[in-house]
């Protein structure tokens, strides 16, 4: 499923780099979905990337964690917590994206304006589930620096709370944080046994 995405989100998003029109129509304006109820752009605007690095950087990180991610759900198959692992990580990815968007809606619904294209919702998800079944695997920071993934996820949501009050650049950092949170917490929509495993890997350090 991570795989599917990737290629199909890498697909579009270079279509659009060079197709100004298609760009516009799928990008996540508060304002045409508020008032023009256009609710599609709240799934549309994750195959969009600002430019190749953001694509590249997205990508790789869902793809990274991405795999990892699949390999906990089918785990929890096996255990007979649920019944479709694929499923429910479409319900993980999408979700966040969705999710993610909804404070961005709130505050810029009178914003014409206002754009967000990106994954990060659904990626930073991704990557937070993960940290919920192994909260001590190292991450590596810029790709060099092992940093473990708990300390990465706190340091990661202080960050994105204090650039979205900063509001001082073009980034959606309420998308990362909500994200961020929704992947944390997924699990336990699944079970909220799974508070005593997360609980006990955290402490077993």
């Amino acid at each position: 499923m991570t795989t599917f995405i990737v290629i199909f989100t890498s697909l579009v998003s270079i279509l659009a780099f060079s197709r100004t029109e298609l760009f516009y129509k799928l990008q996540f304006n508060p304002y045409q979905v508020y008032h023009r109820k256009q609710y599609y752009r709240f799934l549309t605007h994750a195959l969009l990337h600002a430019d190749w690095v953001h694509l590249f950087i997205n990508m790789l990180v869902l793809f990274s964690f991405g795999m990892a991610v699949e390999h906990y759900f089918q785990q929890l198959e096996m255990e007979g917590l649920i019944s479709n692992p694929r499923l429910t990580y479409i319900f993980l990815y999408i979700g966040a994206i969705v999710v993610s968007t909804l404070s961005t809606l709130a505050k810029h619904k009178d914003h014409q304006w206002y754009n967000s294209v990106g994954a990060s919702g659904g990626v930073s998800a991704v990557i937070f589930t993960s940290i919920f079944f192994a909260p001590w695997q190292n991450l590596l920071l810029y790709a060099i620096i092992p940093v473990p993934g708990i300390i990465f996820g706190v340091l990661y949501l202080a960050y994105s709370h204090y650039m979205s009050k900063k509001s001082s650049d073009n980034i959606n950092h309420d998308a990362h944080f909500i994200g961020a949170v929704y992947g944390l917490v997924f699990p336990l929509l699944i079970d909220p046994g799974l508070l005593g495993r997360f609980l006990e890997q955290l402490f077993r350090v």
